[in-house]
């Protein structure tokens, strides 16, 4: 019988992430595994006498956060992780996500990356204001590098508007984007061991942003063979056992609008009928069996 951590932030407090948990150790249990969840912050891994210790030994851990100092102790400590440090890693990332993402024959909104700046009276500048307005267009989407529920994505209407944000978000690891698709509207595709199992459409009539964490009403979607299949591209591309592929439908070309290695699947289960709970516990229980 495995020993399986669900492991989550430690300061949790949204009750459909802990429902998430829930529900994974839920469908593991019911498939026979022991499965705890557990918070970060009780130091499961730390660097004693040289060398990572494992104060909890387990068989995999469920990896529910973005800590990324914990989820490379744990896998140096020898500990299968779903989904893996590197993973979870180039999702959290926006602008690592485009980068890995690049190449590979998928359909990417233009991106420009955002200077780093270390100086709080810099001034930002000129030059580089209208470059990006020149390259992208208005309106124009800027994200914040690291976020999640649409958090730190805005829509910027004008040169006079961005020339605000960039000197707002300076200090901030951001991306600028070129606007596709319909306004708040795109698709989720879960996607569990390189296989979509569950789509919804995401639909946002008082925001551009389509998450349901904004209001945004899902609703079950069976896209074109290409808006799946460039889910799962997505998927094996960046390693992830399991993730939700966020598409926008730009002139009917699956546009690839964010990745997400902790894509909650609550709204998408009650909307499709789909366990994806179930199939992300089959895929861990036959990916230990195999390993």
């Amino acid at each position: 019988m495995p020993k399986v951590i669900v492991l989550v932030n430690a300061y949790i407090r949204a009750p459909a992430m802990l429902r998430q948990a829930e529900r994974i150790a839920e469908e593991l249990r019911a498939r026979g595994a022991q499965c705890l969840i557990r918070r970060n912050g009780g130091f499961l891994c730390a660097v004693e006498g040289g060398n990572i210790s494992l104060a909890e030994p387990c068989d995999c851990v469920v990896y529910l956060d973005k800590d990324k100092y914990l989820s490379h102790m744990l896998e140096k400590a020898g500990v299968r992780l779903f989904d893996s440090a590197a993973a979870v890693e180039a999702c959290d990332d926006k602008m690592t996500t485009y980068i890995s993402l690049a190449g590979h024959g998928l359909h990417l909104p233009d991106t420009l990356p955002a200077p780093l700046c270390y100086y709080t009276d810099a001034a930002v500048r000129e030059e580089y204001v209208r470059a990006v307005g020149e390259r992208l267009g208005y309106p124009l989407v800027a994200k914040k590098s690291f976020g999640s529920w649409g958090d730190g994505v805005r829509l910027v209407e004008s040169e006079a508007a961005l020339r605000q944000l960039a000197e707002e978000w300076k200090l901030v690891p951001h991306l600028y984007q070129k606007r596709v698709g319909k306004r708040g509207e795109d698709l989720r595709v879960l996607v569990v061991g390189g296989k979509a199992v569950a789509c919804m459409r995401r639909k946002n009539e008082a925001d551009f942003r389509s998450n349901v964490e904004l209001g945004g009403r899902g609703e079950a979607a069976s896209p074109p063979p290409a808006f799946t299949a460039a889910a799962e591209r997505c998927a094996a591309l960046l390693g992830l056992d399991y993730c939700g592929v966020d598409i926008l439908d730009e002139g009917g070309l699956p546009f690839v609008c964010e990745v997400n290695s902790n894509a909650m699947f609550n709204e998408a289960e009650k909307v499709t009928g789909v366990n994806v709970a179930g199939a992300y516990a089959e895929h861990i229980l036959r990916t230990l069996h195999a390993e």
